[in-house]
């Protein structure tokens, strides 16, 4: 069963540019976005944030923080969940809405989340990218996940199908 489901905002160019294969190179797309990325030793419990800092920010005047200790399929996927804020929610930040001059997980709204998930199963596995590997017989979700960098729990939910 697949429900095709898809961030309710289209995949901006910049974006698409690095959709060309799997596994989509999420930290070449962050730099192109002006993002620069850190590795950061932090509480278990935080994935990642995106930070508005002139200073440690790349042009774009961002930083974004994942947790070094995860796996490197999770980080994958919070680099793209902080993309995704950052081309959807950084008003949050710039409107001064959002403290301390990031966008942490605890303080969103659950809808500003799922957004953010959405968009980012959109940056790492595209719909055409899913539908070619699947064409070439990769077509179990594990593998499906390996292609893609991500974890199986992400791709079962990107192909709608039970976690």
């Amino acid at each position: 069963m697949n429900l095709r489901v898809t961030s309710m905002r289209p995949v901006p160019a910049e974006v698409r540019e690095f959709q060309g294969e799997a596994p989509v190179p999420v930290v070449a797309l962050a730099r192109r976005l002006g993002l620069k990325v850190y590795d950061e030793d932090t509480n278990a419990a935080i994935s990642g944030r995106l930070t508005r800092d002139p200073a440690a920010g790349g042009p774009s005047g961002y930083a974004v923080y994942v947790n070094v200790a995860h796996h490197r399929h999770r980080k994958r996927f919070t680099l793209a969940h902080e993309i995704a804020h950052f081309l959807l929610h950084r008003h949050l930040l710039d409107a001064g809405i959002v403290e301390d001059d990031a966008l942490y997980r605890s303080h969103l709204s659950t809808a500003v989340e799922a957004e953010a998930n959405r968009f980012a199963a959109e940056i790492l596995m595209p719909w055409h990218l899913i539908d070619r590997a699947i064409e070439q017989g990769i077509t179990a979700p594990a593998d499906l996940a390996r292609l893609f960098q991500v974890s199986e729990t992400a791709m079962r939910i990107r192909l709608g199908l039970p976690t």
